[in-house]
């Protein structure tokens, strides 16, 4: 996680009182914006509606973040690489949307290798799950033979989809999720992906830094849109690649 400067303190929430309102993040000198709260749907909803994500690990308190530079990636520059777009035509891949959440969730809560554990916490996952109940949460599955192999969620807000985790057990499977995720997004009228910091695998794919004012401008643009989703699937593997 990227710290906040020395000597600078963010605001604290209370975690009975969920109309506590978050600091502007524009004000903010750092990436931390807040430490506390909990991770109710009204206190989620609230925070991606002004840009900021929860954070943390499982012996910390809630850390809510909003960093700066912010990475996304708009779903029309998605890239995918000529090894990317053969792989995608002779896989045997089979995707789905919303049909295995609690699946994706999980597998993405995974250990991975370098790492001795997860953000992803039962409470961040009964949170999330809680967000998918309530039409927020979003999952992409990505199959072969039947297995569940690669995946991603996030939560949509608008023109707006933020992507939270991917996962893959197979080589490309979460490059393809990312892709078969932004040409639905893109054909439903989305307009950004947030993928929160870069990474050279995000940078791979089309990702970019924006500063958090442009971010947080576009957010103020894209969250009162309402994209035609039905969060079902509606391009084939060919018209995707």
């Amino acid at each position: 996680m990227q710290l906040r400067p020395e000597g600078v303190c963010p605001v604290l929430l209370r975690g009975h009182d969920r109309s506590a309102p978050f600091p502007d993040p524009e004000q903010a000198d750092g990436n931390l914006v807040a430490i506390g709260g909990d991770l109710s749907r009204e206190r989620l909803l609230r925070a991606y509606a002004q840009g900021i994500f929860p954070w943390f690990a499982e012996e910390d308190p809630i850390l809510w973040w909003c960093p700066d530079p912010r990475a996304v990636l708009e779903p029309s520059a998605v890239h995918v690489s000529r090894s990317l777009r053969k792989s995608a035509r002779n896989g045997d891949w089979q995707y789905h949307l919303d049909s295995d959440f609690v699946g994706v969730i999980d597998a993405c809560a995974e250990p991975r290798a370098g790492q001795s554990g997860t953000w992803i916490t039962l409470t961040v996952r009964a949170a999330y799950l809680d967000l998918f109940a309530a039409g927020a949460a979003h999952s992409l599955e990505v199959y072969q033979r039947d297995r569940l192999v690669g995946g991603l969620y996030g939560v949509a807000l608008g023109g707006l989809f933020f992507g939270e985790s991917m996962f893959s057990r197979v080589p490309d499977a979460s490059k393809l999720a990312l892709v078969l995720l932004a040409r639905h997004l893109q054909h439903w009228g989305f307009s950004l992906i947030d993928t929160q910091f870069i990474t050279p695998h995000l940078q791979s794919m089309g990702a970019r830094e924006w500063a958090r004012s442009a971010f947080l401008q576009a957010l103020a643009d894209l969250r009162t849109q309402h994209p035609q989703a039905d969060w079902k699937i509606s391009l084939s593997l060919h018209e995707m690649f």
